[in-house]
């Protein structure tokens, strides 16, 4: 007699979830000192929000990032991407994403970091599904430049490439 498993489900029931700032994390790599050096850090997400819709490409997702959580576990080096020559935390204490459509494991949308907006394109893994909540991976690669940190150009890495692990709660 054979027994029929069921699949667990990879797309969240329908409706808004607030993202679980304390389950989430958005980290980076990049390279440093003419490249030949790597650096690892993190930034923390303020909040945000999911809409799951039907169909699916017109759900929507907002995430607040703070700016002046830029860590790498160097003092020095974190005080100074967070001041005015590079994040300008101070005056944008908050990065934000908003996306503008969801098809195929890719999410689009906007980014804004100093002030400035560019499109960004994430790469997603289909997510891990529970009743009330989801956690979803995502990756990207961000040219800092494009956003106008251009400060220590050669000597900072230009590319930063992200990873967020981002979990959703139904309240």
């Amino acid at each position: 007699m054979e027994t029929r498993q069921e699949r667990p489900a990879t797309t969240p029931q329908l409706g808004r979830y607030e993202i679980d700032t304390g389950g989430s994390a958005v980290t980076f790599r990049t390279r440093h000192l003419f490249g030949l050096a790597p650096v690892r850090g993190t930034f923390a997400i303020r909040a945000g929000t999911v809409d799951v819709a039907e169909p699916l490409p017109d759900s929507a997702v907002y995430a607040e990032i703070d700016a002046g959580s830029f860590r790498t576990g160097n003092l020095a080096r974190d005080a100074s991407v967070q001041s005015a020559r590079f994040l300008d935390a101070a005056r944008h204490p908050v990065m934000t994403f908003c996306s503008e459509r969801i098809d195929d494991g890719e999410l689009t949308g906007t980014l804004t970091v100093r002030g400035v907006t560019r499109p960004v394109r994430l790469t997603v893994e289909p997510a891990d599904v529970a009743p009330r909540s989801f956690t979803v991976r995502a990756a990207t690669r961000i040219d800092r430049t494009e956003f106008g940190v251009t400060a220590s150009r050669g000597l900072a890495g230009r590319y930063l490439d992200l990873s967020l692990e981002v979990r959703c709660v139904r309240r």
